[in-house]
């Protein structure tokens, strides 16, 4: 194609009005057309990674193929793309200071005064050439985190700046801003998203295409005055964005305004012939879904004040979205917090309206007695169920201490000096936890499984020997294997190269697995993940 194009997307107004499912968007609609298209995340924070963040508090933290603990919004690239991301394409200002100071005390700068400008600005660059140069990509989109006015993205801002002065042709800005309905006047204000492109301005930067994003769709008036105000050549570079039911629909929604052509105009890219075939049947099969399955997420990175948020788990509702949709069905998820079972065990009862339980990963003790009471619930009443990481080790011990009657089984996470520890550390990870090292040292990143002949996830799987990616520092026992195995248990997937368990798989039950990995970030809108197809398949299956 020639040289490699960059689109930046920013922020204006306020966070998290959808500035990564734009760049997500804006790939799909281009790989549509043809192009190789990639996208890269810069995070403001000067944590090295996402993963030592609260998961309440900044979402999922995405763990990619190659291992790095990442902000969700990889999750939906990867999704949206259907392309692995890898770590190449993930900074944050820690990492991008960490490497430069590095560089500086090996000499690399061979003596010069280092500075925040140029250098800082440089290695983002560096890195996003990088990654340009290990995906092949024709387009690379950059999503920079935060608002523009914020001090924390302003050398992200800066090299943004530099790329655009070097290469104008190449280099497209487009600011994803907020256009608030106050309820005394019931109008759309245009004012928050001029000032934030005014801001724009202050570090250098035009915006070439404004995203109106909004509670409603914005009218051409308004349309026209952002154009004038933010100078732009005219609406058609104002993009209407309103709230949507379905992430999913925004690619046909932003190309209703010719968005893709618009790109290409502007960055003057030769498009193919547009072949949307693919996700255009994805998306009729999710609008035409008519059954439903109802779904328990029981977990406790639910709520945040007076607020529940479900981004701590959205690789797993995506994952169940995907998988249902596959099945003719729709999935309503249920967040059901584990401490409640912990207080009135009554409770469980309320399990019987769900057509599958899920419990997903987590860290600590809060909630596990309350966990570990549904998945006794789920096992002894047939419910199809699915345990991801902690919820596969909380499988283990429940039916350790209910099927096997040691009564004191538990992990060592929560109760070291347990006579049973059904779940135990890591050997590699020991050393980490005694001296305080969390950061990047768990179990990360995409491990092999062999899996058992003849078993239920085999099938699902239709392989031997599958690839998943994991994030954990505790292990399956294997003083427990086969006595777990031997009543019923059984252990269908092994790391051979470890001799580690990594799926459990209860038999005589309409679905009741247990995995030590996360399949959840493998699964992909055109691609759903077999075992939760198996999972929604087994509850409509028993719905009938």
């Amino acid at each position: 194609m020639g040289r490699t194009k960059y689109i930046f997307v920013v922020g204006g107004v306020m966070s998290g009005v959808g500035k990564g499912i734009t760049v997500a968007s804006i790939g799909r609609i281009l790989t549509n057309y043809g192009l190789r298209v990639s996208a890269t995340k810069i995070d403001p924070y000067i944590n090295v990674d996402a993963g030592t963040m609260n998961p309440v508090e900044h979402g999922e933290v995405f763990v990619t193929d190659d291992g790095d603990e990442t902000d969700q919004d990889i999750g939906n690239y990867e999704r949206f793309l259907d392309t692995n991301i890898l770590s190449t394409n993930y900074m944050t200002t820690g990492r991008v200071y960490q490497s430069v100071i590095e560089k500086e005390r090996t000499m690399q700068f061979k003596g010069k005064c280092v500075q925040v400008v140029p250098h800082i600005p440089l290695e983002v660059l560096s890195r996003i050439e990088k990654a340009v140069k290990q995906t092949k990509a024709d387009v690379m989109i950059i999503e920079i985190g935060g608002t523009v006015g914020e001090y924390e993205n302003i050398l992200f801002l800066e090299a943004a700046r530099s790329l655009k002065l070097n290469h104008p042709d190449d280099v497209l800005f487009v600011l994803v801003s907020y256009l608030p309905v106050p309820g005394h006047l019931g109008e759309m204000k245009t004012k928050p998203t001029q000032h934030a492109s005014r801001m724009l301005n202050n570090s250098g930067l035009q915006a070439d295409i404004i995203i109106a994003r909004g509670k409603e769709l914005l009218d051409d008036v308004r349309r026209e005055k952002l154009a004038y105000f933010c100078s732009l050549r005219n609406k058609e570079d104002i993009i209407p964005a309103p709230d949507v039911t379905n992430i999913y629909e925004i690619p046909d929604n932003f190309e209703k305004y010719n968005f893709g052509k618009i790109i290409a105009k502007k960055l003057k890219l030769r498009l193919k012939k547009k072949n949307s075939r693919a996700w255009d049947r994805f998306t009729h099969q999710m609008k035409s879904a008519k059954k439903e399955v109802k779904i328990a997420v029981v977990g406790k990175y639910f709520t945040t004040g007076n607020f529940t948020l479900a981004d701590s788990y959205i690789s797993v509702i995506e994952a169940a979205k995907h998988a249902a949709w596959s099945c003719g069905a729709k999935a309503k998820m249920t967040w059901l917090d584990a401490e409640i079972y912990e207080k009135e065990p009554k409770r469980l009862v309320d399990l019987k309206k769900f057509d599958v339980v899920i419990v997903p990963g987590g860290f600590g003790t809060r909630g596990v007695e309350g966990i570990i009471k549904v998945i006794q619930y789920a096992r002894e009443k047939k419910i199809p169920y699915l345990g991801l990481c902690y919820g596969m080790q909380l499988m283990s011990i429940e039916f350790a201490r209910h099927v096997l009657k040691l009564k004191d089984a538990d992990t060592m996470e929560c109760n070291p000096q347990s006579k049973n520890l059904i779940i135990g550390i890591n050997p590699n990870q020991e050393k980490n936890v005694k001296t305080n090292r969390y950061g990047g040292t768990m179990r990360l990143g995409a491990y092999s499984c062999d899996l058992k002949e003849g078993s239920k996830v085999a099938k699902l799987y239709g392989q031997k020997t599958i690839s998943e990616r994991h994030r954990h520092r505790y292990e399956f026992n294997n003083d427990y294997r086969q006595r777990i195995d031997e009543a019923g248990l059984k252990v269908v997937g092994i790391n051979k190269e470890s001799d580690l368990v990594e799926i459990l798989e209860l038999k005589d039950h309409p679905f009741f697995v247990g995995t030590q990995f996360h399949p959840e970030l493998k699964s992909r809108p055109l691609h759903p993940h077999p075992l939760f197809v198996g999972l929604v398949k087994a509850a409509l299956k028993g719905s009938r």
